[in-house]
């Protein structure tokens, strides 16, 4: 599916959902805002998280209390009402984020998804670990693809599997980061043909890219960013350890 399109689909879901449930209200507001870092993630032990580098932010929109959040590397604040975000454009990645985040929020304070919060302190290493069990109990020891380096992923993974990682960052790119040489974008094509199995950040929704891993091989995205969307598309989703709150 082409972004245009998958875009297309998830705003008219979420128009479906709005109008369903009443909230396409003008006094329906939305606040979404940019987490800090201990926000967003706590005080892991480990301290390699992009969050913690200023990398990305995670951007968390609010309606009527219930949280939904989504990553991105182009934040701010943003306030509105659902019809003006429906409505609003995707041209950025930062307006993709506040939709993404909203729509998260929404489905989350109607009972469609339950892991919109994302996980802090040393859940992310608990979170990997029971990545690799999913992985090892569905597929065994798959030559795997990690499109978005995530560290405790990577520590954790290369530890039990083939493991190939693609990043955007250029201060991981041509770094090895637990025995593993962390490759440009430029290599996703080849390591989708090398790899069984593809295990991909739901910040592409917010980046854009995530048509790149729509392929005939099993697929994971992981993390809060993508609850909604994967609910939506029927995606593969994994996220063990966050949150509805």
């Amino acid at each position: 599916m082409e972004g245009w399109k998958l875009f297309e689909t998830l705003r008219r879901e979420f128009g479906r959902i709005a109008q369903e449930n009443g909230l396409e209200s003008e006094r329906v507001r939305v606040v979404a805002q940019p987490l800090t870092a201990e926000e967003a993630i706590g005080c892991p032990e480990e301290r390699d998280y992009p969050l913690l580098k200023g990398k990305e932010r995670l951007m968390q929109a609010r309606l009527k209390g219930t949280p939904g959040q989504a990553f991105t590397d182009m934040f701010g604040r943003y306030e509105g009402t659902i019809s003006d975000i429906l409505r609003g454009t995707l041209r950025t990645n930062f307006h993709r984020a506040v939709f993404i985040a909203t729509l998260n929020a929404t489905m989350n304070h109607v009972g469609l998804i339950h892991k919109a919060v994302h996980c802090r302190d040393e859940e992310p290493r608990r979170c990997s670990l029971e990545l690799l069990r999913h992985i090892n109990e569905k597929f065994g020891r798959p030559k795997l693809f990690l499109a978005g380096f995530q560290p405790r992923m990577v520590e954790v993974l290369s530890q039990a599997l083939p493991l190939r990682v693609t990043d955007l960052d250029p201060d991981n790119i041509g770094k090895q980061k637990f025995g593993i040489s962390i490759e440009g974008p430029e290599e996703t094509r080849a390591n989708l043909v090398w790899c069984d199995v593809v295990l991909v950040t739901g910040t592409t929704i917010v980046n854009n890219t995530i048509s790149e891993f729509f392929i005939q091989k099993p697929t994971i995205f992981y993390g809060v960013t993508i609850s909604g969307a994967a609910k939506i598309l029927g995606l593969n989703h994994f996220c063990a350890c966050s949150k509805p709150r």
